[in-house]
C-alpha cells in the first residue's frame, strides 16, 4: 500500500472487474511507478496521485485499452477524466505535480521551535483585561457627529467587537468639514490618539482592521507606520489584505526619471488593509453565530481581495469611500452576528450600513454633519427582514 501522506488520494466506482483489468492496472503501476498507483479497495479503485504528464499517461491509456479491445466505457477512461476533474499545484517541465509540493518547506517540530522563538513577541507582556463591558444604550446602533478622540472617551473599556475603518489620507482630498493636507507629525499624533482609544474601547480577542494607502508621492509608508504604532501598542499583527481595485487606467508619467533608473516612480493598484487583535489571536464567539459559508471562508482567507473601487462617491459628496463588498467581508470575516461594529472615522456611512444589513450593532462617529446625515439616510433605506426593497 502507499504511503498516503507521499501521494494525493482519489478513488473511482469500481465494480465490474476483469482479468484484463488486472494486467493493465499492473502494468501501469510499473510504467508509473512513483508516481501514480492503482490499487482496488472494496468497490472502489483507489488512486494514488505524486505527478503525472496527462498526454503522456491518456497516450498509455489509449494504447492498453486497444490492446484489450476495450470500448470507451472502461474504468481506465474513468480514471483519466477523475484526474482531470483535480487541480495540481503548478506543472513542472510538462508533468503536473498534485503531492509533496511543499516537502522541501516543512519545518520539522515546527511548534517547538514557534514556542522558542516566541510568536508575537512583540506583544508580550500586555496588561489588557479579559472583562468585556456593554456599550451604553445612546451608542447602540447609532451615528454619531463629533470628533472621534471626544466622543470615544465616553465608551467603557472592552465594549466593541470589531474597528474597521479608513482614516482620512491626508492626501489633500476635498472632504467635508476636514482639511486633509495638515502637517505629517500632526496627522499621525491626532490618528494615534484616535486609534488609542480604538485599541481601548476594543474588547480582548477583538480586531481592528485599518484601510490606509501610503503616499506614495511624499514617500509615506503610512501602512508601515500605523502597523508600526499598534505593535508598540501590543497588538498583535494579523495579517495585511491587499485590495486588489484592478485601476489599470493610471496615466504614465515622466515623474522622477523616464526610461531610465535615475528615479522610477512605481504605481500601485492596490490599498493595504492592516489587521490585528488585542490580547489573543483568537476571538470569543460569546454565543453568537458565523454567518460565512465554507466557500467564502476559503475565497477570502486568501489575503488578495479583487475589488472594483466605490463607483458612486459622486451621490454622497464624498471623495475617498470603499465599496461595501470590501466592509462586507471584513465585517463577516472578522465578527459574529450581534458583535458591535465600530467605526471612528465613518464618512459616508458603508461600515454602518452593511454592519446592520449583516446582522451587527453598529456605531459610527464622523466630524461632519453633512456625511453624518448620508449614513443616517443610507441605514434608513435598508429594508426590513422579510421585505424587498419597493415593497
Amino acid at each position: 500500500m502507499a504511503q498516503e501522506e507521499e501521494f494525493r488520494v482519489l478513488s473511482v466506482r469500481y465494480e465490474k472487474r476483469s482479468f484484463a483489468d488486472q494486467e493493465i492496472i499492473g502494468s501501469i503501476n510499473r510504467t508509473f511507478r512513483g508516481k501514480l498507483m492503482l490499487e482496488p479497495s472494496g468497490d472502489d479503485l483507489r488512486i494514488y496521485l505524486r505527478e503525472i504528464d496527462l498526454e503522456e499517461f491518456e497516450r498509455y491509456v489509449e494504447s492498453a485499452v486497444r490492446e484489450f479491445n476495450y470500448g470507451r466505457d472502461n474504468i481506465f477512461y474513468s480514471v483519466l477524466e477523475k484526474i482531470r476533474s483535480v487541480r495540481s499545484y503548478g506543472i513542472r517541465a510538462g508533468t503536473r505535480i498534485y503531492a509533496g509540493y511543499d516537502r522541501e518547506r516543512k519545518v520539522v517540530n515546527r511548534k517547538e521551535k514557534a514556542r522558542r522563538r516566541h510568536i508575537h513577541y512583540y506583544a508580550e507582556g500586555s496588561s489588557f483585561s479579559r472583562k468585556s463591558n456593554e456599550l451604553p444604550p445612546e451608542y447602540m446602533d447609532r451615528i454619531v457627529c463629533g470628533d472621534s478622540e471626544e466622543v470615544l472617551r465616553n465608551f467603557p473599556d472592552n465594549s466593541v467587537d470589531l474597528v474597521f475603518t479608513s482614516p482620512p489620507y491626508n492626501f489633500g482630498l476635498e472632504y467635508s468639514d476636514t482639511q486633509d493636507d495638515v502637517d505629517w507629525n500632526e496627522y499621525f499624533d491626532k490618528l494615534f490618539r484616535v486609534l488609542s482609544e480604538c485599541i481601548r474601547v476594543l474588547k480582548y480577542g477583538g480586531r481592528i482592521v485599518i484601510d490606509i494607502q501610503p503616499l506614495f508621492s511624499d514617500y509615506i509608508p503610512a501602512h508601515h507606520i500605523v502597523s508600526n504604532f499598534f505593535m508598540k501598542k501590543k497588538m498583535i499583527w494579523r495579517n495585511e489584505i491587499l485590495w486588489e481595485k484592478n485601476n489599470y487606467n493610471c496615466k504614465y508619467t515622466a515623474w522622477g526619471s523616464w526610461n531610465s533608473p535615475s528615479s522610477p516612480y512605481m504605481k500601485y493598484t492596490w490599498e493595504f488593509l492592516e489587521v490585528f487583535s488585542k490580547g489573543d489571536i483568537r476571538k470569543p464567539s460569546e454565543n453568537r453565530a458565523s454567518d460565512l459559508t465554507g466557500e467564502e471562508f476559503k475565497r477570502w482567507v486568501y489575503a488578495r481581495w479583487s475589488i472594483a473601487p466605490e463607483r458612486n462617491m459622486d451621490q454622497f459628496g464624498h471623495p475617498a469611500m470603499f465599496p461595501e463588498e470590501l466592509a462586507m467581508r471584513v465585517i463577516r470575516l472578522f465578527s459574529f452576528r450581534g458583535d458591535v461594529v465600530l467605526d471612528p472615522f465613518n464618512g459616508a456611512g458603508t461600515t454602518t450600513k452593511v454592519a446592520k444589513m449583516y446582522g451587527r450593532h453598529y456605531v459610527g462617529i464622523d466630524i461632519s454633519a453633512k456625511y453624518c446625515e448620508i449614513a443616517e439616510r443610507r441605514i434608513r433605506e435598508i429594508p426590513e427582514l422579510g421585505q424587498e426593497e419597493g415593497n
